[in-house]
């Protein structure tokens, strides 16, 4: 099992044990779940913005790296759990990583000066 596989794995293990079981989603329960997450996401992001010093008039401010370090795990934990309620699999999410990684370097090739949608819809 690869580092990602394990991840994926532990997540479902945890999910589980809360009482969510993401594996068994009807369809029309998908878009809440994701939407669960997504929010959870948005939680977890303004966490680890508030690790850091972002306050230019404030003088006080420190940045926790340690905190930081835990929110951007935190964001892993539900980013994997709207990848499994998407029915995906770290395999899933890494073929699909590495698709979109290409279609970046080509838009950055390109000089990326209009957006093309369709770029990106082969993409699973």
């Amino acid at each position: 099992m690869d580092k990602l596989e394990e991840i994926f794995a532990l997540q479902e293990q945890l999910n589980e044990r809360i009482g969510v079981h993401l594996r068994d989603l009807e369809p029309a329960e998908r878009p809440e779940w994701v939407l669960n997450y997504a929010r959870a996401l948005q939680q977890e992001t303004a966490e680890l913005v508030d690790s850091v010093p972002w306050k230019w008039w404030a003088k006080y401010q420190e940045f926790d790296e340690q905190n930081a370090r835990v929110e951007v795990v935190d964001l892993f934990h539900f980013l994997v759990s709207a990848a499994q309620a998407l029915g995906m699999t770290a395999d899933d999410v890494h073929r699909a990583y590495l698709a979109k990684n290409r279609v970046n370097h080509a838009r950055q090739e390109s000089g990326y000066t209009a957006k093309d949608a369709d770029d990106s819809r082969h993409i699973r």
